[in-house]
C-alpha cells in the first residue's frame, strides 16, 4: 500500500535526493487526504488488490501536484485537486462502500 520514494521519484522523474525530505513529507499529507477523502484509516480494506492500486496511483498523482505546486500550499493561491485523483478518490469511495457493506456495517448511506 505504501508508495516507495524511489517510484515517487521515478514519476516526477528526480535524480537527486535533495527534495527526499519535501517529497516524504508531501506522501504523508497526500496519503492522510485520501483516507480521509474516502474513509477511515482501514489497513485491510486498503491492502485489497483492487483498491491498493488505485490508492498508490493517487497518492502518486497528489504527492506530485503538492511538488510540482508547491505554491498551493502557501496563502498567496490555491489550485484544486487533480482531475485523476478526484476520479480516483470518488471510485474507491464506492469500493469502500461496497467493503462495508460486505463487512454487514453499511446499509446505503448509513452505518448499520
Amino acid at each position: 500500500m505504501t508508495v516507495k520514494l524511489d517510484d515517487l521519484k521515478t514519476s516526477l522523474r528526480i535524480d537527486s535526493s535533495a527534495d527526499d525530505g519535501l517529497l516524504e513529507g508531501y506522501q504523508l499529507a497526500a496519503e492522510n487526504y485520501v483516507k480521509n477523502a474516502v474513509g477511515v484509516d482501514d489497513d485491510e480494506f486498503y491492502a485489497q488488490k483492487t483498491v491498493e492500486p488505485l490508492f498508490d496511483v493517487a497518492v502518486i498523482a497528489l504527492t506530485s501536484g503538492y511538488y510540482t505546486f508547491r505554491t498551493s500550499l502557501s496563502l498567496v493561491e490555491a489550485y484544486p485537486v487533480d482531475l485523476a485523483t478526484n476520479s480516483i478518490i470518488a471510485q474507491l469511495r464506492g469500493v469502500y462502500a461496497d467493503y462495508l457493506a460486505d463487512k454487514g456495517v453499511f446499509d446505503g448511506d448509513k452505518p448499520t
